[in-house]
């Protein structure tokens, strides 16, 4: 058996250091990150080439199913898996944490709404955790903004005010609570990434009473066979 896992995430490398070596893992990861945190086994870096050059590598190295345990919205690599997959008749398992329960939040669809939110509810001081990709969105933003990201965003599109902070999770409550209270958030505009390494957030606003918009999952490929957690992907794996 030998599985493709792409991965990047905690729960990949939970997967990976679960199946091996009893199965031939390769896990692929995109790059974008300097330094990241590699799972056991082997390991490629870097993109494809679309489908059709995942299609290609796929059959190259013979491999006989895909786990998909991406971040949420890693969506452009889902949908390829997915349709790669479909075409080569590869078994595909979307492994997908659970989403938070945005409760109270402002939920929008996109980093743009979330930046027309910020500026329609003149929220003065935001705490932004969208991502370097999404920082973008704010750069025309009167308001200022803590900006957390794991590498550094494109300097030409942050906004004028703000404060980077590179870092990486997993996070706990009392750093977040003191966090927020140090820089007097009054806002707070995150992704629903979903899982326990960066929740303390929404934890820390609830309890300080800080409004949350947060951006929805993108939707997931139609059809496809899914996983909340890792101990249903070694099931799969051990099923197919």
């Amino acid at each position: 058996m030998r599985i493709l896992l792409l991965g990047g995430t905690a729960e990949a490398r939970a997967l990976a250091a679960r199946l091996h070596p009893d199965v031939d893992i390769v896990s692929s990861l995109a790059g974008r990150i300097p330094d990241p945190a590699l799972p056991v086994g082997a390991v490629r870096i870097g993109g494809f080439g679309g489908v059709g050059g995942l299609r290609k590598w796929l059959c190259n190295e013979h491999i006989d199913a895909v786990i998909d345990a991406t971040h949420p919205f890693a969506a452009t690599i889902t949908a390829h898996a997915a349709q790669a997959c479909d075409s080569l008749n590869v078994p595909y398992l979307l492994l997908a944490r659970p989403a938070w329960d945005p409760g109270d939040a402002l939920v929008v669809a996109s980093d743009s709404q979330a930046a027309e939110a910020v500026a329609r509810q003149r929220f003065a001081r935001v705490f932004l955790t969208t991502g370097r990709s999404g920082v973008g969105a704010f750069a025309d933003s009167h308001a200022w903004f803590l900006i957390r990201a794991v590498t550094a965003p494109d300097g030409a599109v942050l906004p004028r005010r703000r404060q980077v902070v590179l870092s990486r999770g997993p996070y706990r409550y009392d750093g977040e609570f003191a966090l927020l209270r140090e820089h007097r958030i009054d806002a707070l505009v995150t992704k629903n990434s979903g899982g326990e390494m960066t929740r303390a957030k929404l934890d820390a606003a609830a309890a300080l009473d800080i409004p949350v918009v947060m951006v929805s999952r993108p939707p997931q490929p139609p059809g496809v066979a899914t996983a909340d957690g890792v101990d249903e992907a070694v099931e799969w794996a051990a099923s197919i």
